[in-house]
C-alpha cells in the first residue's frame, strides 16, 4: 500500500508538471493534494486488491461437476481482526490528517490581509480596506495570507481558487470566510463552483498575484478613494449612530470603542463574541442581540443599508480602538 502511495505523489507532480492538474500556487495547496492522492491510492489499491481475491476465488472454487457441492468453511478469528482492525487504523489516520488539514486551513493567520467579498448573480464584487474596489478581479501580494470576508447579495454562490486549493459556499444573509497564502506572482482563474442561475457558467474571473512592490503601486496608482473604515465612518454619521453609540454619550446603547472581538452578553443571558455576524445582526434585527443595561430602541436598518454598505460599517467598528471615541466623522 505504501508504494500505492509513493506512486499516488508522483503522479501528483507529474499532472502539476505537464498542466493536467493547476499548479499548487498556495501554502495549502501541496497538502490537500497529498491527502486527495493519499485517499485515491488507498482506493486504487483496495479496489485492485479485492477484485483480485474475488476473481481468484472465482476461478478457484467455481463449480467442476453438475452435483458438486460445496463444503462448509469457518473463517478464522485472525482474518476476522485483520480486515476490522486495518481499516479502523487506516479510517483513524484519515480522520485525524484530515481534521488537523481542515483546522489549519480554517484559522488565518492574525495579521492576514482581509478583503471583503459579495456575490451576485452574475458578478463577484471586491473590495480592498484600503478602498479599491474590483469587479472579477482580485490583486494580492506574494507571501502574504490573505483573508476573504465573503456574504451572497441574492443567492448561494461558491468561490473557489483552483491553484489555491481554496473554495468556500458565499452564502445570502450571513458571512464565510477563506484564507491563503500565495507562494508564487501570475494569474489564476477564479470560478463560481455553484450554480446560481442563468449566467451562472459567466460568474468567473482572475487572481493576479503579485510581488509586494508592485502590489503596493498598483494599490496607489487607482482611482483615489476612502479606505472602507473612513467611508463606514461616513455611514455611521449618516445614519445618526453616533446620537447613541458615542463614546461619551453611550446612554441609549452601548460604546463600541474597542468592541470588536470581544465577549458580550446579551438580554437573552447568551454570550457572544462581537464579530461580523453579530454587527449585521444588530443593525438588521436589533432585538436578537440586545445588550442588558439599555433599553431595546435600536431600530432595523434592513432596506436601508446595502451589503457593501454593510461592510463599510463593519469595516468601521473593527478600527476603533479601545481608547478612541466614536464622533461620527
Amino acid at each position: 500500500m505504501m508504494g500505492s502511495i509513493q506512486s499516488g505523489f508522483e503522479m501528483l507532480a507529474f499532472l502539476q508538471a505537464t498542466g493536467f492538474q493547476p499548479p499548487a500556487a498556495s501554502t495549502i495547496a501541496n497538502s490537500v493534494d497529498q491527502l486527495y492522492y493519499l485517499l485515491s491510492g488507498i482506493t486504487i489499491f483496495f479496489s485492485v486488491l479485492i477484485f483480485s481475491i474475488i476473481f481468484y476465488f472465482m476461478l478457484k472454487y467455481r463449480r467442476k461437476a453438475p452435483g458438486e457441492e460445496g463444503t462448509e468453511t469457518h473463517t478464522p478469528m485472525s482474518l476476522e481482526l485483520t480486515w476490522t482492525i486495518i481499516p479502523s487504523l487506516i479510517c483513524v489516520v484519515l480522520f485525524v490528517w484530515s481534521s488537523s488539514l481542515y483546522v489549519r486551513n480554517g484559522r488565518p493567520p492574525v495579521a492576514s490581509t482581509e478583503i471583503f467579498v459579495i456575490g451576485k448573480q452574475w458578478m463577484w464584487h471586491l473590495q480592498h480596506p484600503e478602498g479599491p474596489r474590483e469587479i472579477n478581479e482580485l490583486h494580492v501580494p506574494v507571501g502574504v495570507p490573505v483573508k476573504l470576508t465573503m456574504t451572497s447579495q441574492d443567492v448561494i454562490h461558491d468561490f473557489y481558487i483552483p491553484a489555491f486549493r481554496v473554495k468556500k459556499d458565499v452564502l445570502p444573509g450571513r458571512y464565510s470566510s477563506i484564507w491563503f497564502q500565495p507562494t508564487e506572482t501570475g494569474t489564476f482563474h477564479l470560478f463560481c463552483a455553484q450554480y446560481c442561475g442563468t449566467n451562472h457558467s459567466e460568474m468567473i474571473g482572475w487572481v493576479y498575484v503579485m510581488s509586494p512592490t508592485d502590489y503596493a503601486t498598483w494599490l496607489a496608482g487607482g482611482e483615489k478613494t476612502e479606505s472602507m473604515a473612513q467611508q463606514g465612518g461616513r455611514l455611521f454619521s449618516q445614519f445618526g449612530c453616533g446620537d447613541c453609540h458615542a463614546g461619551d454619550t453611550a446612554k441609549r446603547g452601548p460604546s463600541l470603542a474597542g468592541m470588536y472581538g470581544r465577549p458580550e452578553k446579551t438580554a437573552t443571558g447568551e454570550t457572544r463574541v462581537m464579530d461580523e455576524t453579530m454587527i449585521r445582526q444588530a443593525i438588521y434585527n436589533p432585538g436578537s442581540v440586545h445588550v442588558p443595561g439599555y433599553q431595546a430602541i435600536m431600530p432595523t436598518y434592513a432596506g436601508q443599508i446595502d451589503e457593501e454598505q454593510m461592510l463599510q460599517l463593519i469595516a468601521y467598528v473593527k478600527s476603533l480602538g479601545a481608547e478612541e471615541r466614536i464622533n461620527g466623522k
